[in-house]
């Protein structure tokens, strides 16, 4: 049974273009969708939620991106963050329940993660971790695709401590949006995905105290909760997310080449064979991607073990949704014509939506490095 109505949902979707349009945040769906409790929604029922699994809550961002991709995207950086937390409690960390229960009391948690010019991501900061000697650490550096910046209350963020004697640490921590020192500039002006509003953070020395940090590990792929966590719940709801604009994608074609005339054949265009080429070429397309995101969420609800393989069938998932999103698009603007290219259309905007997902990690050369490695082992002399 599906979580979000479908009237909320025909909400959110009429207000999809005016977001993108005017560049602002969409603080009317986030409203609607708090009031509905999907903030909550992925909350186990143990802590105040609704209780939803990953493959639970990874079907409903697939059905929110078909109405509002931006909002989807948006949204989906706090429902990592709460699946990180549930996946953190089953791992035996108590700090996962500091993260269940804010979510649960309302809190709306963004995403610190990318930083500029670094392509390590997760698994290595340029920002500074610097310890206050009391197992607190306060953070400086700058981060970017900082979704939900408008609006987010706490933070997952990584830093670099590299002060003790047992070499240089990631350091991952939640932080107030109250503790002082965060800095947003506001230049999200972007070709698509307008309505997360990922500012630019600056991370001017805010202060975690010790119960809010989440772990202390040692940097680059790790089987530590924190990072697989966060890795596994970001490349499964990114796949979900970008599903859902492919799908859509597809609904908009095809309705509008079931009333699109041609003079030549004089019928409408679902009726040409090389249109119902493109159209079924991009039904197949999507059609691949869901099965992997439902067998890696499953996995992941339920602690299988894959192994040395986790990360990068992770990453492939993310991957094969993004580009056959972007491909489903494609063929879907050239069986809708010209009318198609104009930025009131639909299709136009949800293609510069998809373009998003060539720039979100893990990326292509990331993705074929980790499967060669996997495959051929580490290069040699």
């Amino acid at each position: 049974m599906a979580f979000l109505s479908e009237e909320l949902l025909s909400t959110i979707h009429s207000r999809a273009v005016k977001h993108d349009a005017e560049n602002t945040f969409p603080f009317d769906d986030l409203e609607d969708l708090r009031a509905a409790g999907y903030l909550a929604a992925y909350v186990p029922t143990e802590f105040g939620g609704a209780g939803l699994s990953l493959e639970e809550i990874a079907a409903e961002q697939t059905r929110l991106a078909k109405a509002a991709p931006g909002t989807a995207l948006g949204i989906n950086m706090h429902q990592i963050i709460v699946g990180l937390g549930a996946y953190l409690v089953r791992k035996g960390n108590p700090r996962g329940e500091l993260i269940l229960r804010d979510a649960a009391a309302g809190e709306l948690f963004g995403f610190g993660i990318s930083e500029p010019g670094n392509d390590l991501v997760l698994f290595g900061s340029t920002s500074a971790a610097d310890p206050d000697g009391e197992g607190g650490y306060s953070f400086t550096g700058t981060k970017i695709f900082n979704s939900l910046a408008p609006a987010w209350t706490k933070l997952l963020t990584f830093g670099r401590d590299d002060s003790g004697d047992d070499g240089v640490k990631s350091v991952f921590a939640i932080l107030d949006r109250s503790a002082g020192g965060i800095e947003f500039k506001d230049d999200w002006d972007t070709l698509g995905m307008r309505a997360t509003q990922s500012q630019t953070l600056l991370l001017k020395g805010v202060h975690a105290p010790e119960a809010q940090i989440l772990t202390r590990t040692d940097p680059g792929p790790s089987a530590d909760p924190v990072v697989f966590g966060i890795f596994a719940h970001f490349e499964i709801l990114l796949a979900a997310t970008y599903a859902g604009v492919g799908e859509r994608a597809i609904e908009v074609a095809a309705e509008h080449v079931k009333t699109r005339m041609s003079v030549k054949n004089q019928t409408v265009y679902a009726n040409d064979p090389d249109i119902r080429w493109r159209i079924a070429t991009a039904a197949l397309e999507m059609n691949a991607v869901g099965p992997q995101i439902r067998e890696l969420a499953r996995d992941v609800d339920n602690d299988v073990d894959r192994g040395g393989m986790w990360m990068p069938q992770l990453s492939a998932a993310k991957n094969s949704a993004a580009e056959a999103s972007l491909r489903t698009v494609e063929q879907c603007l050239r069986a809708c014509g010209g009318s198609s290219y104009y930025t009131k259309n639909e299709l136009s905007r949800l293609y510069r939506d998809a373009v998003a997902g060539l720039f979100q990690p893990s990326d292509q050369e990331s993705l074929h490095g980790a499967w060669a490695g996997a495959i051929l082992g580490p290069v040699t002399d």
